[in-house]
């Protein structure tokens, strides 16, 4: 295993479930969320279970040691080299595949003329679906890679740093990494603010220029990145390009909406952000308009953002929105109609089973009660209803249940 990396098991066992089966297994993620970790994990993992380890390839595209591989022709050129004289089921690891021209053309050639099981990662998962596709490779696992979560962070400080966690050591840690930076793995062994902002900068703009700028060949850079960090100041917001637009427009900066539509959806495939759509409890069905935006990693908020007390709330809202998908639900925002329309923060669907969950600073005042509670009441159907703020003391009441932000994250409340 590499230094400084834990293993995360939920994805190993994913890709155990999956291993040696004729699938594809695409790894999906927004950039430094720990891809090239986890793949090398699955490596070690592969030779602990008796593989040799000449039959497991694994090639970083962003390593130096193969920078010379640009196209189809030269991979295959290099992994027909490597495998000619192996003997068995050849294992082949390719992290950022993207970064060669016409791979997916290679994995065809793979697939066909090698005895081989193969994982590929990349920071797209549009483009990589897409060009399997296009090539009849239809039969593949995605398996999508988030951030650290916080139970992924405490582990790191046991396993990597030999921390024995304390129930204060835990507090402290949420307000460090949960609240101020976030889940991004590469900034753990840095313990000063600049380097940890500094990398969350750097991934922001690596994350705008080169998965989208070089990709689609876009000129303006500057209205991509106002533009992101109008998105980033309205988490948890109901969302308007229409608003967007004509607040750019106040401030001298002209665009359309479908090009702010068009820059929505590049940041969405490259999981910088996470569109969460409206559900309608009264027609049983999502709609297309007023959904909400979330960050994968609300730590670039925080690094790009000026915070204040009014932004708390819907980071909050942020970390659970993300904790719920890496959980496995389908998340949507409730809609209530009525004399005046009501929102249920979260509706939460698995196995046609529905859980929701409203997400509060506090609740510790009867107003505060009140207002987060009366959406609960309104709904027509009896599921699991949860409120989540980071109050300490239990405010249970009529059948819906309280936890602590700490404990939801930590726990198997919500599994």
């Amino acid at each position: 295993m590499m230094k400084n990396n834990i293993k995360r098991k939920s994805y190993l066992e994913k890709l155990k479930k999956h291993k040696n089966l004729d699938d594809i297994k695409i790894l999906t993620g927004i950039r430094r969320c720990g891809k090239t970790s986890l793949l090398h994990s699955w490596a070690d993992e592969l030779k602990e279970n008796g593989i040799n380890k000449d039959n497991i390839i694994f090639i970083s595209f962003e390593s130096p040691e193969y920078s010379q591989i640009g196209n189809n022709l030269q991979l295959e050129n290099i992994i027909y080299q490597k495998t000619k004289r192996l003997k068995g089921k050849i294992y082949l690891i390719f992290d950022e595949i993207q970064q060669v021209a016409d791979w997916e053309k290679s994995i065809k050639e793979f697939k066909d003329n090698l005895n081989c099981d193969i994982y590929i990662s990349g920071s797209n998962s549009k483009i990589l679906s897409e060009k399997l596709k296009t090539n009849k490779l239809e039969r593949y696992i995605h398996i999508k890679i988030y951030p650290f979560s916080f139970k992924e962070i405490l582990q790191y400080k046991k396993e990597i740093e030999n921390i024995e966690p304390t129930e204060e050591f835990i507090h402290s840690l949420f307000d460090d990494y949960y609240i101020n930076y976030g889940g991004i793995p590469a900034i753990l062994p840095f313990k000063n603010k600049e380097s940890r902002l500094t990398i969350l900068n750097d991934i922001f703009d690596s994350i705008l220029l080169n998965d989208i700028i070089s990709r689609y060949n876009m000129k303006n850079m500057n209205l991509l990145k106002i533009y992101a960090k109008c998105l980033m100041n309205s988490i948890g917001q109901t969302f308007s390009y229409e608003a967007i637009k004509n607040y750019l427009k106040s401030n001298d900066v002209k665009t359309t909406q479908n090009t702010l539509l068009k820059y929505n959806n590049y940041l969405q495939e490259t999981f910088f952000i996470s569109k969460c759509p409206r559900y309608d409890f009264k027609c049983r069905k999502m709609m297309k308009i007023k959904e909400k935006n979330y960050l994968m990693d609300h730590g670039f908020h925080n690094a790009l953002i000026e915070k204040n007390s009014k932004t708390f709330a819907r980071t909050l809202e942020n970390i659970v929105y993300i904790e719920l998908l890496r959980r496995g639900y389908k998340v949507s925002v409730g809609r209530l109609c009525g004399k005046t329309e009501m929102e249920v923060d979260f509706v939460c669907e698995k196995s046609k089973k529905f859980t929701y969950i409203q997400v509060s600073d506090s609740i510790s005042s009867e107003e505060s009660k009140k207002i987060e509670f009366k959406p609960f009441f309104k709904i027509p159907d009896k599921y699991d209803t949860y409120i989540i703020t980071t109050d300490f003391r239990d405010f249970s009441y009529k059948g819906v249940k309280h936890l602590n932000i700490i404990d939801f994250l930590l726990g198997d409340e919500i599994a």
